[in-house]
């Protein structure tokens, strides 16, 4: 695996639920929507993501071989995002890592069709606040805040791309909180389909149990984090 240094992108508990079910399995709009929890190897190292990031590496990993259903178990190429902060112009400084491969790049992002976006606990929208710091009947507010996000991965991915969200949840006044509501009804209205939800556990295998290993970053009592998978829909 290689991975380009990062540049401007310009444009609880875990449930027990453990039904596996490929990307891009749909059901109808009254059935449950698959869910799948992640562990990691009972060998694996570094079972919680390094400071700063959402994702541990081996889930990662997963997610370029495992989770598409490419022949042959090979990583596929995958653009990463980390969205610290949605306030105005936001989309002109999320940082990048491209992870392709092969060390020649050429037109490597041109040739990927998954968007791991990686959201800080400070991006999430504050519950009952508009998700655009833009007044509704102000022209251009499909460009500002998480509209504006959604609006420009959806332009970014091919048709047949995939847009994932990975978040944990955050602790404010003894609360932990949620966003994953508000960001896939935002993700909807600008044109993606919703997929799959995958549970990573911060925890590692211990006989029959799990030991948990939470981020040093990590709000309290927080032992996951959440992926959302998304399929581009485009109507032509």
């Amino acid at each position: 695996m290689s991975a380009r240094a990062a540049e401007p992108l310009g444009i609880g508990a875990a449930p027990d639920m453990t039904h596996q079910a490929p990307l891009g399995n749909t059901h109808g709009h009254n059935s449950p929507l698959p869910t799948t929890v992640w562990l990691p190897e009972a060998d694996e190292p570094n079972t919680a993501p390094i400071p700063g990031c959402v994702l541990p590496a081996w889930a990662l990993d997963k997610v370029r071989t495992d989770f598409v259903g490419h022949p042959g178990h090979q990583p596929v190429p995958l653009l990463k995002i980390a969205i610290r902060d949605m306030g105005p112009g936001a989309t002109a400084r999320i940082p990048t890592t491209a992870f392709t491969t092969h060390t020649a790049q050429g037109d490597a992002l041109k040739r990927m069709r998954i968007l791991l976006a990686e959201i800080h606990p400070d991006a999430y929208p504050v519950p009952g606040e508009p998700l655009s710091s833009s007044a509704p009947d102000v022209p251009g507010i499909a460009e500002d805040g998480w509209p504006g996000f959604f609006h420009h991965a959806h332009r970014l991915l091919p048709d047949n791309g995939h847009l994932l969200l990975a978040t944990r949840q955050r602790r404010d006044s003894g609360r932990l909180t949620d966003p994953l509501g508000a960001l896939i009804a935002a993700a909807r209205t600008a044109g993606f389909r919703y997929l799959q939800h995958i549970v990573v556990a911060y925890a590692r295998p211990d006989g029959d149990g799990l030991v948990p290993v939470p981020p040093a970053d990590a709000s309290p009592g927080v032992a996951h984090c959440d992926v959302i998978a998304l399929s581009v829909i485009r109507h032509k």
